[in-house]
Parts: C-alpha cells; structure tokens; sequence
C-alpha cells in the first residue's frame, strides 16, 4: 500500500526530479564534444556547409564518414538531457504556481527541439554511410535537411523554451531580472533565426540560440527554485 503519511508526501514533493542545470550542462558538453572529436577526426577541417557545391559536400562526407558518425552521436546523446530538461522545468513552475502558458509552451519548445536534434542526427549518421555519398544529389539533399533540423528547427524550439522560462521567471523574480532578460533576447534571436530560411546571412542567429541558449538554461537550471516557499525566499 502506498505511504501517503505528510511525511512520505513531502519528502517526494522536495525530490522534483533531476537537477535541471546538470541536464543543461551534459547537453552542453555533448554538444561540444561532439564539434571537438569531429574536429580531431577530420584532421581540423570545419563542417561543410550544405549551401557548399554537391561535389564539395559530398567530399566531406565521403572523406571523414567516422568524424560524421561520431558527430552525429554526441547530437543525437545532447538531446536526451534536453527533453528532461524540458520536462523537469514544466513540473517545477507548476509546484510553483504558474498557471500561465509559459510552461507549456516552454515544454512544447523543449521537446521540440529535442526531437529535431535526434532526427538531424539520425540524418548525420545516414550521411556517414559510404553508399549514400555516392549519390551526389542524394548527398546534398540530406546535407539540407540536416542543417534545417538540427539548425533552424531546432533553434527557434530551443527559443520557445527559453522564453516559456524567461517570462515567468522575470515577472514572478526567480532569477536575477538580468538573467530573465538575457533570457527573453536569446530567445527573441532565436526565433527570428527562421528568417535564415530566405535570408542566408541571418544564419549567423543560429549559433547565437544554439549556445547562448544552451549557456542560459546551464545557468537558470541552477537557480530556479525547488519550492514556491524557496521563491518567496529569495524575493526582497
């Protein structure tokens, strides 16, 4: 029989999952590893760009198959703690009385974002395979795909979770107001980041929301409150 004693209820209420900044910062370091041991395997060489010719871009790929595969691992790991990520927030501003949609759009954007990084993986991985490089069209086409799911999709969902964590917690103060407010223009960048569909030189949005983003939930995961009574706490 479960123990519904106050005891047992409130020892599981201060329990509230995985520490969010941990989640945060694993994503993070996947995220980087991930760059660091393609770098070290292609012998230096950047990720080519899919708006490279076909002939170039399937080059790189033919020629670094195992600095692709390993790239494409770290993604697809750094999205895991994302999703938690995602999903431990969503619990907490609900024990601390969000009853706006901040949270829930956060949670939609974190998934979101999650999801698009797996399958930009999995598009990583397909990449890597020998038979599929052959095809230069082929190549390239998967090489776009790639670079709009784990780029701009992934990106503007990461914004949406920044932002559904940032509103709440600058007015109701569970963070410096600075912090909320570095939080609302990362995710302000991030969303606009969709404009790079037609406007190639916005691009440069992309690795704003990617890291800057991943940086801000590192930060926030460690200092938003466990409680509603932790909040009121830290309120002066």
């Amino acid at each position: 029989m479960t123990d519904l004693s106050p005891h047992h209820t409130s020892s599981a209420t201060r329990s509230g999952g995985p520490n969010p900044g941990i989640l945060a910062a694993v994503s993070l370091g996947l995220t980087i590893g991930g760059l660091l041991s393609s770098a070290m395997l292609s012998g230096g060489q950047t990720f080519v760009s899919p708006f490279s010719p076909a002939g170039q871009v399937a080059a790189y790929f033919r020629g670094n198959p195992d600095a692709v595969r390993l790239a494409s691992l770290f993604q697809f790991g750094s999205a895991v703690p994302l999703g938690i990520y995602a999903a431990t927030v969503y619990a907490r501003q609900l024990r601390l009385g969000v009853r706006v949609p901040g949270p829930a759009i956060g949670f939609f954007g974190g998934i979101t974002a999650a999801i698009f990084l797996m399958l930009s993986a999995a598009l990583g991985w397909v990449l890597s395979r020998p038979e599929i490089t052959t095809d230069l069209t082929l190549t390239h086409a998967l090489s776009f795909l790639a670079f709009i799911t784990g780029g701009v999709a992934y990106v503007v969902g990461m914004g949406l979770l920044v932002a559904g964590i940032a509103v709440p917690a600058l007015v109701l103060r569970f963070v410096p107001r600075w912090l909320a407010w570095a939080g609302l223009i990362i995710a302000a960048i991030s969303e606009l980041s969709f404009l790079s569909l037609a406007l190639e030189p916005l691009q440069y949005l992309l690795p704003i929301g990617r890291f800057g983003g991943l940086l801000w939930l590192v930060a926030v995961g460690f200092l938003l409150p466990r409680s509603r009574a932790a909040a009121n706490r830290q309120e002066p």
